[in-house]
């Protein structure tokens, strides 16, 4: 039995359904926990129902989850030792930190549970080291939906920190019987994982899409992650992050279950569909769409070849079909397995 850890306060930024299932679990954890989205009419539905119908129906907030649409009124419920969980899409955590800075103090810690890369291609640890000051923060990354997480159903994750101290109260203040927190401390591999998955999860929907079968899939999943395990080690990445939960972990998990947006992408259009038919059915934003350029311009930047994210690549946005984007990847000359 994990014996509960101190009470803390957190203020959750994003409240779709990462954001809601994760305020539940510290909620659960008997944390104080105040839940922010930016749509006031939303919120105004979520506070009356005290459930998020729209992003992870049929779970409702424990009474000690406030909600709130104003910035100013969120921190106003929050204390000066509050931890900010950023749970919004990528490409609006820059533009968050921003509004976030009249606000911060230093005795305040930054975790995000938000995977993908800024809008300019930065690392979210990078946009953090240039606005937010000594404050400490980290990452939460690994195989874990949101809808299994809301429903109590075991999970394993990696927090990575700049701060030990920081990171072991966020391990204690996560950690749980069915949810299990790995520390780490290698913020780019984690995050790496987290953005990489996304690609990788098209490019087996493509096939899956297509009904090449499991062999096809398996390969992709293997072939993916020495991909990912290349482009990590050139940018100093550890091996074990890769092939930890944040890496081999979360690639399963998004390129095998249609929980996953990108997979149920891939999927989509392997099965004839049009990118922007597939993205409005999900109803979601697809992170792999914006993922695959900024791989592919950090593996330009570091020299180095990633095939099946350029055919995710070209099938997205140079035309190429995705039987012959398929074709090109099997006619590529045999290799040495063991150099990725």
């Amino acid at each position: 039995m994990i014996q509960p850890s101190p009470r803390e306060n957190f203020l959750v930024l994003g409240a779709g359904s990462w954001g809601s299932a994760l305020a539940i679990h510290l909620a659960r954890q008997q944390h104080s926990v105040v839940l922010w989205g930016h749509n006031s009419n939303e919120m105004k539905l979520m506070q009356t129902n005290r459930t998020n119908d729209k992003y992870l129906p049929g779970f409702m907030f424990p009474a000690n989850i406030s909600l709130s649409a104003d910035l100013k009124e969120a921190f106003e419920k929050t204390t000066h030792k509050t931890t900010l969980l950023i749970v919004v899409p990528s490409h609006a955590f820059a533009d968050l930190i921003l509004q976030l800075k009249p606000f911060l103090t230093d005795k305040m810690g930054i975790l995000w549970g938000t995977k993908g890369l800024s809008k300019e291609g930065l690392f979210l640890h990078t946009i953090c080291q240039q606005h937010c000051g000594q404050i400490s923060f980290g990452v939460l990354s690994g195989p874990s939906f949101a809808k299994e997480v809301a429903n109590g159903l075991p999970t394993a994750v990696s927090i990575a920190t700049t701060s030990s101290a920081f990171g072991e109260q966020m391990v204690h203040a996560f950690h749980s019987d069915l949810f299990r927190v790995y520390l780490s401390q290698d913020l780019l591999g984690v995050q790496l994982g987290g953005v990489f998955k996304n690609v990788l999860a098209i490019a087996v929907g493509l096939s899956d899409g297509l009904g090449y079968g499991a062999n096809a899939r398996a390969a992709l999943i293997t072939r993916g992650l020495a991909e990912m395990c290349r482009l990590g080690e050139k940018m100093g990445a550890a091996l074990a992050t890769m092939m930890g939960l944040s890496g081999v972990g979360d690639v399963v998990l998004t390129c095998t279950d249609n929980q996953s947006r990108n997979r149920r992408f891939g999927l989509a259009l392997g099965e004839g569909k049009s990118a922007i038919d597939a993205e409005n059915a999900i109803g979601q934003v697809v992170e792999g769409k914006v993922n695959v350029k900024q791989i592919l311009l950090l593996a330009a930047k570091h020299q180095i070849e990633l095939p099946i994210c350029e055919q995710v690549n070209a099938v997205l946005y140079e035309g190429l079909t995705v039987q012959q984007a398929v074709y090109n990847l099997l006619k590529r000359s045999p290799k040495n397995e063991f150099l990725i």
